[in-house]
């Protein structure tokens, strides 16, 4: 569990480290499994494995190469070892924790690969923004570092307090030299700082942050491997509402304003009642 500490600096700043919570055994499975879906060899669900470089299939399993940036998305549909990741008991209770909530599910994962000396940058962003069919904006996503996650090989680099400043997507871009850049800096609060810091994770460590904290990446120059798992967690309460578009919506079942739930937003997490006989 967090300690007090870790929640109030997951309140003011929009993220935290926690604990090495995967052995190197654990991380090595996870390893494993990234490769056999990479390779076009994962023979778990064969379908998803299929359409995994076509950029016009459905979003159950897509990968794409940009910039030597490999994404890979809902790697818990292709994978055992991954659901069981995403379902680890740490991290649901300390993502519970974090939202206050007695109920998680799974809004979607991804895995993202940089590899050795042309492992590219990673815009700087929101994630909420690109979720435009889920409210309110209360989702925290779980970073854990398959290698260790430095600035040498592109870690990520948060901007503190920026998740209590609204939607500001269409205003960010990248500097040259891969920091956070505001078009309108006059639409933040009085004094806000938008200087990132470097937010690194060691092999099998977790990192958390707010769906609506600025974050980027810079390159991977280095001679090691950036790989990471992120799975993007829903609270209890949140809500399907079509007002934008999303990949993932031909998967929703509920009707608009109802709980978005079902079975490909499985329930990962539901707190434990005791019950006095």
């Amino acid at each position: 569990m967090l300690t007090s500490k870790q929640i109030k600096d997951f309140n003011e700043n929009g993220f935290v480290k926690g604990d090495v919570i995967l052995n190197d055994a654990e991380v090595e499975r996870l390893r494993e499994e990234l490769d056999l879906v990479m390779d076009g060899k994962s023979v778990k669900k064969p379908v998803l494995t299929r359409e995994m470089n076509d950029n016009n299939s459905e979003f159950a399993m897509k990968m794409a190469k940009k910039d030597t940036v490999v994404q890979i998305v809902n790697m818990w549909m292709a994978s055992e070892a991954f659901l069981n990741h995403a379902a680890n008991e740490t991290l649901c209770e300390e993502v519970a924790q974090l939202s206050k909530t007695d109920t998680l599910r799974i809004w979607h994962d991804q895995v993202q690969y940089k590899p050795p000396v042309v492992g590219g940058p990673g815009d700087w962003h929101q994630d909420h923004p690109a979720w435009p069919i889920i409210q309110p904006a209360d989702l925290i996503s779980a970073w854990v570092a398959l290698d260790d996650a430095t600035i040498e090989n592109g870690c990520m680099w948060m901007v503190p307090q920026s998740h209590l400043w609204g939607d500001q997507q269409k205003y960010l871009s990248n500097t040259p030299d891969f920091k956070p850049s505001h078009q309108q800096p006059d639409l933040l609060p009085q004094g806000a700082n938008t200087q990132a810091i470097p937010f690194e994770i060691k092999k099998g460590q977790v990192g958390y942050h707010h769906c609506l904290t600025w974050h980027g990446s810079g390159p991977n120059r280095s001679q090691r491997k950036r790989r990471a798992i992120a799975v993007h967690y829903m609270p209890g309460h949140v809500r399907y509402e079509p007002t934008g578009s999303h990949p993932m919506e031909p998967f929703v079942t509920v009707k608009p304003g109802e709980i978005l739930k079902g079975d490909d937003f499985p329930i990962v997490y539901k707190k434990k009642t005791v019950t006095s006989l």
